[in-house]
């Protein structure tokens, strides 16, 4: 048993009155010791259910990111030859179950346009059991889990698009995914994923879905502690980066070299004809359907989804000047068979390195 790591557990288990936070440099020995199974496993979901009664602050989440940064994979990013930063879409590793997913089209569109992205996740985990990201992307041909890291890292290079598969590239924490389903809450693993970007700097642009408001500020005051300017806060479908139709969508930009550097935008989907009830999730296999359908240009229910979040994250990423044009390229993109024939170059390269 670890005699520092319960020093930790006494630090923040004390109580309202007499507990405290652990520094950055504590939350990062805690992290590492919990992925390194050096705490025992009693430590471990002690450590997990008390942060989610107290609440990480941003400093133990910097920690605990800093220790990800120092033992979970990383894609070179540094010598990449595209035109924008790469973007890392922050989504919930325990998926969706209420509303239909259409990150998936999101990334292709932005990857069509020019624009890399890298999505991460795991399989399907608790506490929600949603419908997961890699599943999405089997269904469309694509199986992203039996890549390794130099596959992953080449796949990023040629095709601008990649994804970070938790128990193939990051088993240290995929063994911790149990602890979810025996402690029956999310633990603030939850929160370091929708921050977490796999990359050997900081200069991507990171888009984080929340639920909570408060879970916003937590974002922004990590971000600040680790020197990442270029992010995007969206109170999401589910705490997906995924726009809503039925409400106005919550967004907070942060860009560098811009006054203001923090920006607040409500987006009304209805302005731009875009607005609706939120699609249902019903099975993977009709989801998988709708999304065929949008990808072969012939319009459903999803299509508009799909449309106003590829806009938007055309306009935020810098491909167009206004959301307007951005919500055109979109369409387009899907109408004419462009995303659709990037999915098939994806998948032609992942067939190839697997083989």
């Amino acid at each position: 048993m670890s005699n520092i790591f319960r020093e930790y557990l006494k630090k923040i288990g004390s109580g309202v009155h007499t507990g405290k936070d652990l520094t950055r440099a504590e939350a990062a020995d805690a992290m590492k010791m919990m992925l390194l199974a050096e705490a025992t496993p009693a430590q471990i979901g002690a450590f997990l259910i008390v942060h989610r009664i107290k609440r990480p602050i941003p400093q133990e989440l910097a920690g605990m990111l800093d220790t990800y940064d120092e033992l979970g994979p990383k894609l070179n990013i540094d010598n990449l030859t595209f035109d924008y930063p790469v973007t890392v879409l922050g989504t919930p590793y325990d998926g969706r179950s209420r509303t239909a997913p259409v990150t998936t089209i999101t990334a292709l569109i932005l990857a069509t346009a020019g624009v890399p992205v890298i999505l991460h996740g795991g399989d399907r985990m608790p506490t929600k059991y949603g419908l997961p990201l890699i599943t999405i992307w089997q269904g469309l041909g694509v199986d992203f889990s039996q890549l390794s890291l130099t596959d992953s890292q080449q796949l990023l290079e040629k095709t601008g698009l990649t994804f970070i598969y938790l128990p193939r590239h990051f088993p240290l924490a995929n063994q911790l995914v149990a602890y979810r389903e025996q402690i029956g809450k999310r633990p603030p693993l939850a929160t370091l994923e929708l921050m977490w970007a796999p990359c050997s700097s900081n200069q991507v642009h990171i888009v984080s879905g929340f639920v909570h408001p408060p879970t916003e500020t937590f974002f922004r005051e990590t971000f600040q502690l680790r020197d990442f300017a270029n992010f995007t806060t969206v109170k999401g479908l589910e705490g997906s980066c995924d726009l809503p139709q039925s409400r106005t969508a919550i967004i907070g930009i942060n860009q560098p070299d811009r006054e203001p550097q923090w920006e607040r935008l409500h987006l009304h989907p209805q302005d731009y004809h875009l607005g609706g009830k939120d699609i249902p999730l019903i099975s993977a296999a009709q989801l998988i359907d709708q999304m065929q359908q949008i990808l072969q240009g012939t319009p459903n229910d999803m299509m508009n989804l799909a449309i106003y979040n590829g806009g938007f994250y055309l306009w935020r990423c810098g491909v167009c000047q206004d959301l307007s044009t951005a919500l055109t390229q979109a369409k387009t993109l899907l109408t004419e068979g462009q995303v659709a024939q990037k999915l098939q170059e994806i998948s032609a390269s992942v067939t190839l390195h697997r083989s």
